[in-house]
């Protein structure tokens, strides 16, 4: 039996979790929460998760990890000897920045409103508005991103955890048609060759060859 739980939504921001989970090789359970259906607000979820969010992740021990960079962290730390968190302490630093921000303003400020413009407004004609504002915090935020990438391959000296936090929000840019400055187009491609998140992309129900064009 997998001593990792892991609870999930195919092509939400658990998607970056997936793709670190399967670099460092773990076995782990993983259960779809469907959160178009309101799965995440059932009883038995939220006595694993009671924020009700996505991912969730049950250590061996029982207790649960409710927040993506939280995770993320966990497992760099944990496993991997250090494979996918830096060794240097300003890098350790830069990472999790990177990751607070992506996760705190443009997945949470910016896509939210794009994606469920309905949580900041009971009112229809609001909507229009709120999904614009969501896509000018995106395309700020990601041209803060662009500048990180400049002459990098990944976002730190080697492949970490922000990685595949930086390849969700590509991914969603990709799939509203948005225009991803030059590099993270090109950070978003390279991270699409990667043997791992190919598999995972079609274990999610997606078709790498698609993406990226």
């Amino acid at each position: 039996m997998a001593n990792i739980r892991f609870y999930m939504t195919p092509g939400s921001c658990s998607t970056g979790i997936h793709i670190i989970l399967e670099e460092l090789e773990l076995i782990f359970e993983a259960y779809i929460v469907n959160l178009p259906a309101g799965e995440q607000h059932r009883p038995d979820y939220l006595a694993i998760n009671p924020k009700g969010t996505i991912p969730t992740l049950v250590k061996p021990d029982g207790s649960a990890i409710t927040d993506y960079g939280a995770i993320a962290y966990w497992l760099a730390q944990s496993h991997g000897k250090g494979r996918l968190w830096p060794s240097e302490l300003d890098e350790q630093v830069r990472c999790l920045a990177l990751i607070n921000y992506m996760v705190g303003t443009l997945h949470m400020q910016g896509y939210t409103r794009i994606f469920t413009p309905e949580q900041y407004s009971s009112e229809a004609h609001d909507l229009p508005r709120l999904k614009a504002q969501g896509e000018i915090i995106v395309i700020k935020g990601l041209g803060i991103i662009n500048k990180q990438l400049q002459d990098r391959r990944y976002l730190l000296d080697d492949y970490s955890i922000a990685d595949p936090t930086l390849f969700y929000l590509e991914f969603w840019a990709d799939k509203i048609g948005l225009t991803l400055p030059d590099n993270c187009l090109r950070h978003y491609r390279t991270m699409l060759q990667r043997p791992v998140v190919q598999q995972v992309l079609r274990e999610e129900g997606y078709d790498p060859g698609r993406l990226g064009q």
